[in-house]
């Protein structure tokens, strides 16, 4: 290589040099407009755990709702007693040492006032970490739409549901936890039959 020709290499290569320059710079500007979209798009969907039923669910049992599209929503942190013939009802006798009549009539009192609360009423859902359980249903806290009554909370507050965490669903347990101490402190509801 001539002499000639070395300062034109050079210049060269520093065009080449801030070309690359240039190509790091736009990637970084690219870089930090994804990460902006998607640190907007977790608070949006942070924001989007609630999602307004304008529907009027069907009471199932105690703690299960059917929407009207037919869903299933299961209520996070509560459990009621059975009032139908199931492999639960079974294992509930036998955790309660309870006749199953007694369970199941149980059950019948908790479907009754959780049908009392719920049904014909617009109901909002609010959702946790994981949306559905493994039977398919919909995992969700339920709240009136009318008055803001947190569904799960008052059923646990009235004595008709005993505890049920399950993480990663548990936002609010450390609420049903003491609701729940205080229906069984002051014989409510299904409490009062102990």
């Amino acid at each position: 290589m001539n002499s000639e020709n070395l300062p034109a290499y050079k210049h060269l290569n520093a065009k080449s040099s801030g070309c690359k320059n240039s190509l790091r710079f736009y990637l970084f500007i690219i870089c930090l407009i994804v990460t902006i979209c998607l640190f907007c798009l977790s608070i949006f969907s942070l924001n989007s755990s609630y999602a307004q039923q304008e529907v009027s669910p069907i009471v199932v049992d105690g703690d299960t709702l059917e929407l009207a599209s037919r869903e299933r929503v299961r209520l996070i942190g509560i459990d009621t007693p059975e009032m139908h013939m199931s492999d639960k009802l079974y294992r509930q006798a036998q955790s309660s040492k309870s006749d199953i009549q007694t369970i199941m009539r149980l059950g019948e009192e908790a479907y009754k006032f959780t049908r009392n609360l719920v049904e014909g009423k617009r109901v909002r859902l609010e959702f946790d970490v994981e949306r559905y359980d493994k039977y398919g249903r919909l995992l969700a806290y339920v709240y009136l739409n009318n008055d803001g009554t947190f569904v799960n909370a008052k059923i646990i507050q009235q004595g008709y549901a005993s505890l049920l965490t399950i993480p990663p669903n548990v936002k609010y347990a450390g609420l049903f936890r003491t609701l729940y101490n205080e229906a069984r402190e002051n014989n409510r509801g299904l409490w009062k039959e102990e």
